[in-house]
């Protein structure tokens, strides 16, 4: 199955799929939960183009990889070229807002800290970014009250606002830019809430982004 991105229509979005960036620890109330410091700026990795799927797809199950954990966040699709961006010009470059899983490989990033090593190996893998459609910034009241909820077998194990975010969207987007040059088409995952855990054969998600769409998937092995 080929990823193009879409809006929550279905429609496609004629952006090309490019790299995510994600943000650790950007909730404190997870990093508590993980035993991490509270970092003083943003935490940041990437993910290539090659981990993104679509959140509807299954997400399969290895037993010789350990534990997969899951990360719900809001994702932010970038519509135009940003560098050394402000503020300003981060909130005009958003083209949608949805719902992305940063799956974790979490036995082996624990392996690959105890190392020293960088974690791309637990973060990075292939179809450990999936992601929802998309929804226009129209449709929603403001960037720093987007709510997000992940139900597990019916039962609610995450739930989260961004104006809990330790640095809020616009100054997030700017913060990157500085670092990489976000392209039409690149995604930012803007960090998760507490209550993170791992993944079981079986497991039914339900994410909802506000009141305004719902999303499915499961787990099988």
């Amino acid at each position: 199955m080929t990823y193009k991105h879409t809006w929550v229509s279905g429609d496609g979005i004629d952006l090309p799929v490019g790299k995510v960036v994600c943000v650790g620890r950007n909730y404190a109330e997870h990093a508590k939960e993980l035993n991490n410091p509270i970092p003083s700026e943003p935490l940041l990795f990437i993910k290539p183009s090659t981990a993104v799927t679509r959140f509807e797809r299954p997400i399969k199950l290895s037993s010789e990889r350990g534990e997969v954990h899951y990360e719900t966040e809001i994702s932010v699709l970038i519509g135009q070229k940003l560098s050394d961006a402000s503020e300003q010009d981060a909130v005009a470059s958003i083209t949608g807002i949805g719902l992305g899983l940063d799956l974790t490989l979490r036995d082996v990033q624990s392996q690959l800290k105890e190392k020293g090593h960088p974690w791309e190996k637990a973060k990075a893998f292939d179809n450990s970014c999936p992601l929802t459609g998309f929804v226009a910034t129209k449709h929603l009241p403001s960037l720093d009250d987007i709510n997000l909820k992940l139900y597990i077998n019916g039962l609610l194990r995450q739930q989260g606002n961004s104006s809990q975010m330790l640095t809020a969207i616009p100054a997030l987007i700017s913060q990157i830019s500085q670092h990489f040059t976000l392209l039409p088409g690149d995604i930012v995952l803007t960090g998760t809430p507490a209550g993170v855990g791992a993944l079981s054969t079986g497991d039914e998600l339900r994410a909802e982004l506000d009141k305004l769409c719902r999303f499915h998937t499961r787990v099988t092995d």
